[in-house]
């Protein structure tokens, strides 16, 4: 890739030959300016960067992991501008920028934010905004001084992975190879299989069995495209030991706690008074399991920190040296065009007014002290980030240990001041998810700017296009995030008779009733019973209510008698039919409930944002679709996003600010992860595993195991821009971005939508297609046998071609360059 020494205009030199011994030659010359900045790359990069930063907001919420978007942002925007004419490679290294920008920030914010709903706030979007963007901003800020020394300085010693293949990407598509038809078929094969199974519900999404002879013992796996690709992505070994954790807690921790706690005829450390023998094994996951991850994961991500000590004591000297080196220079002769970096002025006030705008920004309540504390945590990590990602990557760069970090050492100043409330908690994990944010990126920024010192981009027009893809990723991953947990938001009947909420709001929800004269012998004709109808009417989104032997339907949604009566039930056991069939449907009196939160410790019931009637006693549950308690109801799977991340501060801020947490099940945890590291396993990978369903990590395990196959028949390691790569990126952005369009669909059309998607409901289990439909699909009749077969075949169908693509193709998914160039 060298072309010679750069030659030497006028009076200019490169820092590089002042401070260091790693000359390096670019591939395009500092003498050469040829287009860079431009509006179209910007806006290229804005899209891409939202796209990918949508289906990282899915992955960080479903499994707490997101992979990098570098290297398809380059790969699309080669070949997009090439469709439309002719780029340049610094106008695609400024796409690839601005679009890996989006990927940084989501990870920060979707690993964070959703906490709030498990403190038993909502999200907002204009909070979500802010703290996307101030943490974002700050990531790019700290950067501008350190990327002489940890980017030109350094270089010979620092490789930055994923920088360095970006460049070579960009290097030979300026060549003439590309393969972004490979990303582009995963992602609309990944789009359309999610889109028949999440939205037309043809075959199940978790395919699951029990385990006989082993009590709560279950094996279950989910068909998604987007975990396949992950575990593809980062490989046989950390698949397997992240699989090993759910295989603890599923086939051992589950089982033992419902063999021991058989006998118990008291409730254990549960809200609603169950005894253990009555719970199912999500219900003990939910309630037992969860702190044991939380414990392992904490102490995983902690013993990760730990371990990178040394390495971040040094990166923050050397960085803190760099900047004094090569600002010494400032009065010097002037500087190459691959030197020119924003001013050291725009780093100064924009780090004062991000201290005003997090203090002052009412959205997020942080008080001056924590906004003190964002800057400097800020500036420590984005050098630690810069730095770790330089030695070791982005993918094994500990952000999570990192926001624990933040969350230990900011709780403890709060709890050392006496701010201990529910509103303390808030602004305790703002701190932290802006940290986190600045964190991420940081290290996003600094494999970008290794790209364009590669490339010979324009350092200032780099961190020019970063600040834009922070800002246009950020107007969207809140959006993403809100939408994702609205589309799986439900309202279930909860009442807690004289239990009032903590905090009571302005907002009200109306309730519309429809008295139903059902009539008994329409019923006994149809061989119904009133459980039937109620599970019937929840599948269309209604709930069936009985007082004093009279039904009423209720619905959230405005609707009128008449589209009442013309609503289609599909019974269990009985054939489709509609409401006015059974017995005639009236308008009834509405009601109006409050919403309130509850928050705080000694709660009697979980924290989170309930319905009161009037007399301020809770009657509904509005359960989150991230992080949501209630995995089931009337007989129908809820769709629920675990964020593990998200958990696990939650319960680090509630343990430490309320000091009241059960610390013998989270210690469990902490030896668990303590074991594993004295066996010489990463302890975070397994831990995260433990904490997931293992329905989860069942596909990360399936995608590293065709990874496993292809390293061994290609008899070496896959690179990072390979055809099974790039086809599992494609695989994790359609099926990601098919699940937010989906969660779109049910907010837009109130569950409409959704509905008449849904084919085994619309044709109901009458015929022979219907009747197929409903044994295969996502239905309540589906064949326990047949149905995990038949999603089987097409997960199945989904791995092989993954494997097929993966090595049918050259081992880097480029072409050789055209002959004569």
């Amino acid at each position: 890739m060298a072309h010679g020494t750069p030659p030497v205009v006028d009076e200019r030199v490169p820092i590089a030959q002042m401070q260091s011994l790693h000359q390096h030659t670019p591939y395009v010359p500092p003498d050469q300016s040829p287009t860079e900045m431009t509006i179209r790359a910007l806006l290229l990069g804005s899209f891409l960067g939202i796209v990918f930063a949508a289906s990282s907001v899915y992955l960080a919420i479903k499994v707490g992991l997101t992979v990098s978007a570098s290297i398809p942002v380059a790969v699309l925007s080669i070949a997009i501008f090439r469709a439309v004419g002719k780029s340049n490679i610094l106008e695609n290294t400024i796409v690839q920028t601005t679009g890996s920008a989006g990927e940084s920030l989501a990870f920060g914010v979707a690993a964070a934010l959703p906490a709030l709903l498990l403190l038993g706030y909502d999200i907002s979007l204009t909070h979500a905004f802010l703290v996307a963007a101030l943490g974002g901003v700050l990531g790019v800020l700290m950067m501008i001084p350190l990327r002489q020394g940890l980017i030109v300085q350094e270089h010979g010693k620092l490789p930055y992975p994923e920088g360095t293949a970006s460049a070579d990407v960009l290097i030979v598509g300026e060549q003439g190879g590309t393969n972004a038809r490979t990303v582009i078929i995963g992602f609309l094969v990944g789009g359309i299989y999610k889109f028949a199974y999440s939205g037309m519900k043809l075959f199940r999404e978790v395919l699951s069995t029990p385990l006989k002879g082993l009590k709560s013992a279950t094996l279950s796996t989910e068909v998604s495209p987007e975990l396949l690709g992950v575990g593809y992505i980062i490989g046989p070994r950390v698949a397997a030991i992240t699989f090993a954790g759910g295989v603890l807690s599923y086939l051992i921790l589950i089982p033992a706690i419902s063999f021991f706690g058989a006998g118990l005829d008291q409730p254990l450390l549960v809200h609603n008074g169950q005894l253990i023998r009555d719970m199912s094994p999500d219900q003990i996951r939910n309630a037992y399991v969860l702190y044991i991850g939380a414990g392992a994961v904490a102490t995983g991500g902690l013993i990760s920190l730990i371990r990178s000590l040394p390495t971040i004591i040094g990166a923050f000297k050397r960085g803190v040296e760099s900047l004094k080196a090569s600002r010494s220079h400032g009065g010097g002769p002037q500087l190459l065009r691959t030197d020119q970096d924003l001013p050291i002025t725009v780093v100064l006030v924009g780090s004062a007014a991000l201290v005003l705008a997090i203090w002052l920004a009412p959205p997020l309540e942080v008080n001056f002290i924590s906004a003190v504390l964002i800057i400097i945590f800020g500036f420590f990590f984005v050098t630690v980030s810069a730095r770790i990602t330089g030695e070791i990557g982005s993918s094994s760069n500990p952000i999570s240990g990192m926001v624990v970090a933040t969350l230990l050492v900011t709780c403890l100043v709060y709890l050392l001041a006496g701010w201990t409330s529910s509103q303390d908690r808030f602004m305790a994990l703002t701190t932290a998810a802006i940290v986190g944010i600045a964190a991420s990126n940081g290290g996003t920024t600094a494999q970008d700017l290794k790209t364009a010192f590669l490339v010979g981009g324009t350092p200032k027009k780099q961190q020019i296009a970063l600040f834009v893809g922070v800002l246009t990723s950020a107007m969207f991953i809140g959006l993403v995030l809100v939408t994702l947990n609205k589309g799986a938001t439900v309202t279930i009947p909860e009442p807690h008779p004289g239990v009032q909420v903590t905090e009571m709001t302005q907002e009200t929800r109306t309730q519309y009733t429809f008295p139903w004269a059902v009539s008994a012998q329409a019923m006994t004709s149809r061989g119904l019973d009133e459980a039937a109808l109620r599970k019937a009417a929840w599948a269309q989104g209604y709930d069936l209510a009985s007082k004093d032997g009279a039904l009423a339907l209720h619905s959230w949604r405005q609707v009128s008698a008449q589209d009442v009566s013309g609503v289609t039930l599909s019974p269990t056991g009985g054939s489709q039919v509609k409401v006015s069939e059974l017995g005639a449907i009236t308008e009834g009196p509405q009601r109006t409930f409050k919403e309130g939160y509850v928050r705080g410790a000694d709660t009697p019931v979980p924290a989170g944002k309930y319905l009161v009637d009037d007399s301020g006693s809770i009657q509904y549950v509005v359960d989150p679709g991230i992080g949501g308690r209630i995995t089931t109801y009337e007989g129908q799977a809820l769709t629920r996003y675990a964020a593990p991340k998200a958990q696990l501060f939650a319960l680090i801020i509630d343990g430490i600010l309320t000091q009241r947490l059960p610390w013998d099940l989270v210690l469990l945890g902490v030896f668990i992860a303590l074991m594993l590291e004295l066996c010489g396993v990463s302890s975070l990978p397994f831990a995260v595993g433990v904490y997931l369903p293992i329905s989860s990590s069942a596909p990360l395990f399936i995608g590293g195991m065709v990874r496993y196959l292809v390293d061994r028949l290609r008899g070496g390691s896959e690179s990072d821009f390979s055809p099974g790569t790039l086809l599992s990126s494609g695989y994790i952005a359609g099926g990601s971005i098919a699940g937010v369009l989906i969660a779109f669909l049910e907010i837009a059309t109130d569950g409409a939508g959704s509905r008449a998607i849904n084919l085994p409901a619309v044709f109901g289990h009458e015929g022979a297609f219907g009747g197929f439909l409903n044994a295969v699909g996502e239905s309540e009749l589906a064949h326990p046998l047949w149905s995990n077969l038949w999603g089987l075949l097409f997960f199945g169908g989904l791995t092989l071609f993954l494997l097929r693509s993966a090595l049918k193709g050259p081992s880097a998914a480029v072409s050789p360059p055209p002959s004569g160039k």
